[in-house]
């Protein structure tokens, strides 16, 4: 408190005295009650003057600050395939035992497989392992804190991206608690299996398989593919301590239609271990059609290329790049025509296609003749103004003709067209809008259009092939790209829906992930219902176990995630309304897990981890150490905190009542006497 207000507080106490005294001693009648009179009468004046000079009062409290310690422990399958379940747990115990160690430290306590959790109890039963998770996620939560890190786990991590490299922004130390030993024991393993997803009847397909050991000895195996019962190729592959790995091509025949199931197996060792690694599965989808798509144009661009590698992605699919004469000497080979930039040159072929009732995708940009375009087709007028704009794409959310909900544009480069209004003549649904520096405008980039069982979609602009060079540049494969534009083409290459239900599914799946199924229902309109009630029936056809599920709305489709299905063959049948519309399908979840590949702790990552983080690793019957090293380690001490708070005395809220007190006392006493 400053002098000033000092002054000011013993200035109101004598204003507050004179004035009492002047009320109940100067000028009232003598009476025995005058003094307490003139007491109360004080204490309102001076209490009503301190409000009004309002002194700040400093308030000051100590806090003790403990470090903070995040305890990982991995609860995926690997722990349990390694026999290190009682391991781990002794281990947790360890820590949560220790006192000296929760006297030095606030201690958190945490688990994860395919993400970080907060510890609740111990399973090892999760699917995968992302050991890079943990080091994402602890980073954003001890942020402004020091926070050591005790890592209990095997290192073998299965899913997300390399933790020793995420580690490297990752400023705690960190103590890996190693599970597993180091003994190099005699193992074959299936390294890494590529196959095509799709493979046309009486085709071959490539099966491309490493096959790795481990060990000092010189031993033989067999390399054998299985389909059913039937072995149908073999091979004998021989291994040393300088020969560790081969690579493996072969030929298959597709000879049935439909999913076929193969099984690819090392013919394990006498002494070897694990014998889960040694087999994996795989399997194809044989199909006996083909989508040929014809791509029009009368100059070179590189969106061609990029539009024919994304169409033949799915090998269901054939893009031919044609100029327009080209294209009508072969129109009848096309289920679907892209037609780029056309001009005057495309006459033939808009009046082919329309003789022909095929659909067709028009794709635009500053190459193209709008004064054409405008003339041979009555959908749609653009305004020519002779000048270019550039736009970005912004999804429509609201657009539900196929499902693109998981597809985003926001960060796509943009394309080039006219700049100018395009006025339309009959109903279209925008799948993309037009972006300017952020901003969404209501004009189509992208939208689709359909008339007496025809479609036609419409890509206004041109430089399509950076969005899938983007694709790649963010995510290091064009998947998303390519299955956004394989939408719209199996749009278009269908003239008219043939459900009110629609069901989206693979073929098969791998066993060690999630599976997804999603449909769309619409209304007698083929409008999109989202009031819809859908569920899912499951069948495993090998147990008979059944079970039904409700499909979640999300966005344009409803959908449902099975999770923890044992490998089989499953049917399943999605109903709509109570059995208003029912609509079913079979899929096969093939035999494998990732967490049973591993054989020895990885070590070397771990180590690298401590190294690079300025922590230490031990192996878990060294944990009693690692603690003792925590205690005693000065790096990790109590901070203690003061905070300061001021005050001012206007929020004491008892000081009114102190004033109300006392006027009311005083006003008692005087009614009492009779002086009121």
């Amino acid at each position: 408190m400053s002098t000033e207000t000092l002054i000011f507080i013993i200035l109101a106490g004598i204003a507050a005295l004179f004035l009492a005294l002047f009320q109940y001693i100067y000028k009232s009648t003598k009476s025995k009650n005058n003094i307490v009179y003139a007491i109360l009468r004080f204490f309102t004046f001076f209490l009503i003057l301190l409000l009004i000079i309002n002194p700040k009062f400093e308030s000051k409290t100590v806090t003790n600050q403990k470090p903070k310690l995040a305890v990982v422990i991995d609860n995926s399958e690997s722990i349990e395939h390694l026999n290190q379940v009682e391991n781990a747990k002794s281990t947790l115990n360890q820590i949560q035992q220790n006192n000296e160690l929760k006297d030095k430290f606030d201690i958190d306590y945490y688990t994860f497989g395919n993400t970080l959790n907060s510890l609740d109890s111990l399973s090892f039963n999760e699917k995968q392992s992302n050991i890079s998770s943990v080091f994402k996620n602890l980073k954003q939560i001890y942020k402004n804190a020091i926070s050591p890190t005790i890592l209990i786990t095997d290192g073998n991590q299965t899913y997300g991206s390399d933790f020793e490299f995420e580690s490297n922004t990752f400023y705690q130390p960190t103590y890996p608690v190693i599970l597993g030993d180091t003994i190099i024991k005699q193992d074959l393993k299936i390294q890494q299996l590529n196959v095509n997803k799709y493979v046309f009847l009486d085709n071959k397909f490539l099966v491309e398989l490493v096959a790795i050991y481990n060990g000092n000895q010189t031993v033989k195996t067999k390399l054998q593919i299985g389909s059913g019962r039937s072995i149908i190729y073999s091979k004998t592959l021989e291994f040393s301590k300088t020969n560790k790995s081969h690579s493996v091509l072969v030929e298959l025949d597709a000879k049935r239609v439909g999913v076929q199931v193969y099984n690819a197996t090392l013919v394990p060792l006498e002494f070897e271990q694990n014998k889960a690694n040694n087999s994996k599965q795989f399997a194809i989808e044989v199909i006996d059609e083909k989508t040929n798509v014809a791509i029009v144009s009368d100059i070179l661009h590189p969106d061609l290329g990029a539009l024919k590698k994304a169409i033949e992605s799915n090998q269901q699919r054939e893009a031919s790049i044609l100029k327009p004469t080209e294209f009508l000497n072969t129109s009848n080979a096309y289920q679907l025509t892209i037609l780029y930039q056309p001009n005057s040159s495309f006459n033939a072929v808009y009046e082919r296609i329309n003789t022909i009732g095929i659909n067709k995708l028009v794709i635009t940009g500053l190459h193209t003749q709008w004064n054409f375009i405008n003339q041979i087709q009555s959908y749609y007028t653009q305004e020519i103004t002779n000048q270019y704009e550039s736009y970005q794409p912004s999804l429509n959310s609201g657009f539900n003709t196929f499902s693109i909900e998981n597809f985003n544009f926001n960060d796509y480069p943009p394309l080039e067209s006219e700049f100018g209004d395009i006025s339309f003549d009959i109903p279209t649904e925008t799948i993309l809008f037009k972006s300017i520096n952020g901003r969404i405008i209501e004009r189509p980039l992208l939208l689709t259009i359909e008339d007496n069982q025809k479609r036609e979609a419409l890509l206004n602009g041109e430089g399509i092939w950076k969005w899938r060079a983007h694709n790649y540049l963010k995510d290091t494969t064009f998947e998303d790209f390519d299955t956004f534009l394989g939408k719209l083409i199996q749009y278009l290459a269908s003239n008219k829906r043939t459900s009110r239900l629609v069901i989206d599914y693979e073929s098969f799946y791998q066993g060690n992930e999630n599976i997804t199924i999603s449909s769309q229902y619409y209304n007698k309109n083929y409008e999109f219902d989202n009031n819809a009630n859908l569920e899912i029936k499951l069948e495993n056809k090998n147990t008979k176990e059944k079970k039904t599920l409700p499909l979640i709305l999300n966005n344009a489709n409803y959908s449902v995630t099975l999770k923890d299905l044992e490998p089989s063959i499953y049917k399943f049948s999605i109903h709509a309304n109570t059995n208003e519309f029912v609509k079913s399908g079979n899929f096969t979840l093939l035999e494998y897990n990732v967490e049973k590949q591993f054989l020895n702790a990885n070590v070397n990552k771990l180590q690298e981890v401590a190294k690079k983080t300025n922590g230490n690793s031990i192996f878990f019957n060294d944990t009693e150490k690692l603690l003792e090293q925590l205690v005693k380690d000065n790096k990790y001490v109590t901070i203690q905190k003061s905070s300061k708070k001021i005050v001012p005395l206007i929020d004491f809220k008892y000081l009114l009542l102190l004033i109300a007190l006392s006027l009311a006392i005083e006003w008692f006493l005087r009614k009492y006497n009779g002086l009121i």
